[in-house]
């Protein structure tokens, strides 16, 4: 019998796509009408409800889940937003899902294990104390809890590091560590330490192995015969954006001998003299940089190609994006690309999701855990 999921915030069921067919998910929802669409076109609607979580009663979810899965709004707690934090209207959804959580666990209905998905700014939002209120719930609803930072660039080219937080039910397993791993950074260990006593003396420190040596690049997702290059004109002035650092950066990219994929973001910058200007920066790290919502300029990225003394650009396609989200390429993207973008720029990294599933959820249920992609 396959472990039944929950899965909240579910945008286009990016966790389902990473936990795998081994996983039968019970419940899935999401406010977005344009996200639900692209849900039940990849995984039908069956098991699907629109709207907002917030009116939600345990009563609409059926069975007992092994695992519920929230990757909760982050505006209000990311380095862009207005530092609302868990107040504010979206990202104190949080409460919301742990309320339903809580409804469940009364009726003797309690997942056996919890996870959470954030942005790593998470950590010190509202100076720790939203983090403290991330863990606080766990605790308080019955749930022993670790927390990780986990870079999608461990598994894919993109640059995408994110806060996960793990808990299980008395009697349910985690593996523990004896020091700090690769998961867990300096900036997790410093909000850990500076959290209240109790929630510092419960804090488990989870052992998760890191994954072999990724082997992919840009290069690797990038989508043949993509339309949409920049007219040499435009390519041109996105160049004279770059300050020189950047210009050089290019100019060793020509001389590479090869064609070479990077990615340019425009920045508004502080300038020698006072006030700000637009600048165009650029990495050819083999990275894209963190995929986000399509909501201003400096959230699109460009894709420049340099062969030579040739360099052109064009924003990045949808099929791309999806690509470094690890989403395979007969997943059913919405027709509109900031449709497209909105829905990859918000959502979990499947193969994040796959190793945690195989090296933390499924031993811990007593699971022969599928193969680890």
């Amino acid at each position: 019998m396959k472990p039944g999921f929950l899965e909240f915030f579910a945008g286009g069921g990016m966790a389902r796509a990473g936990l795998g067919p081994g996983w039968e998910c019970l419940f899935a929802n999401d406010i977005d009408a344009k996200k639900a669409a692209s849900y039940a076109g990849n995984w039908g609607a069956e098991a699907f409800r629109l709207g907002d979580v917030t009116a939600l009663v345990p009563a609409e979810i059926p069975g007992r889940a092994a695992l519920a899965w929230g990757s909760f709004p982050c505006q209000d707690l990311s380095l862009a937003g207005a530092g609302k934090g868990l107040g504010g209207a979206r990202s104190g959804t949080y409460f919301a899902f742990w309320r339903l959580l809580a409804g469940l666990a009364a009726e003797g209905r309690a997942p056996a294990l919890v996870a959470v998905e954030n942005v790593a700014g998470a950590l010190t939002a509202r100076g720790g104390a939203d983090f403290a209120a991330i863990l606080d719930a766990f605790a308080a609803n019955g749930y022993r809890a670790g927390a990780l930072v986990i870079d999608a660039a461990a598994f894919l080219p993109q640059s995408r590091p994110r806060l996960f937080v793990i808990g299980a039910r008395e009697g349910v397993p985690l593996p523990v560590a004896a020091e700090p791993g690769a998961f867990h950074p300096p900036a997790l260990l410093r909000a850990v330490a500076a959290l209240p006593d109790a929630l510092r003396a419960a804090h488990l420190l989870l052992r998760l192995p890191e994954p072999p040596r990724r082997n992919l690049t840009l290069s690797a997702v990038v989508e043949e015969g993509a339309e949409g290059w920049l007219p040499e004109a435009e390519t041109a002035r996105l160049l004279s954006l770059m300050a020189p650092r950047h210009r050089a950066v290019v100019e060793a990219a020509q001389g590479a001998g090869r064609m070479v994929h990077g990615c340019v973001f425009r920045r508004t910058r502080p300038v020698a003299g006072g006030g700000k200007a637009q600048r165009a920066e650029v990495r050819f790290d083999g990275l894209a940089g963190c995929l986000r919502t399509p909501g201003g300029g400096s959230s699109r990225q460009f894709l420049i190609e340099v062969e030579g003394a040739r360099v052109r650009a064009r924003l990045m396609t949808a099929r791309e994006a999806a690509r470094l989200m690890g989403l395979p390429d007969d997943y059913i993207l919405p027709a509109r690309l900031n449709a497209a973008l909105h829905l990859a720029g918000d959502g979990v990294a499947p193969p994040v999701v796959r190793w945690l599933a195989a090296h933390l959820f499924e031993p811990a249920l007593g699971l022969a855990p599928a193969r680890a992609a």
